[in-house]
């Protein structure tokens, strides 16, 4: 599935031109703040290659975001992750921080938790957040994901949340 929409948000799959909409969102201290600091362009130049071959390896993976008047709204996606040396699929997403406190994080998150567990028939997802991020958190639970552990990624403390098919 290469694009999707919700009613405020067209997807479309994660391509080399998205480079420079990519850098500014993570250059961004605060919209980076929660998902593991602000990275160099080098940086998120190797996670779009990252994030390009995780397509080709699995079908699915990481959608750029525009709002309905076509401008860049963030990423989101579905993708595998390790997490304490096992093998899980997340959901994930970033907005521009313009964009924060519109419900745009919800209305992703639904569509991804639908995708990954009614279309590509995944056995559960999960979600990881930083403990100190509220707001994610609270996004996690609307979409009935439950908190499963806690852990700590990276040196900082994080929820597991997961729902099942």
């Amino acid at each position: 599935m290469d694009n999707f929409t919700t009613p405020r948000l067209t997807a479309e799959r994660l391509h080399e031109h998205h480079l420079a909409d990519l850098v500014a969102l993570h250059l961004d201290a605060e919209v980076s703040r929660y998902i593991g600091g602000a990275r160099s362009p080098e940086t998120t130049k190797v996670y779009l290659d990252v994030n390009l071959a995780h397509w080709d390896r699995h079908g699915f993976g990481l959608w750029a975001l525009r709002t309905s008047d076509g401008a860049f709204a963030g990423r989101a996606g579905i993708r595998h992750i390790l997490v304490d040396d096992v093998t899980e699929i997340e959901i994930a997403y970033a907005f521009k921080r313009d964009l924060w406190g519109q419900g745009l994080a919800s209305e992703i998150a639904s569509a991804l938790t639908d995708i990954g567990l009614s279309q590509l028939a995944l056995p559960s997802l999960i979600g990881i957040v930083y403990v100190a991020n509220g707001a994610s958190r609270r996004v996690l639970e609307k979409s009935h994901y439950l908190l499963e552990r806690r852990t700590n990624r990276h040196g900082e403390d994080v929820a597991i949340y997961r729902k099942r098919r």
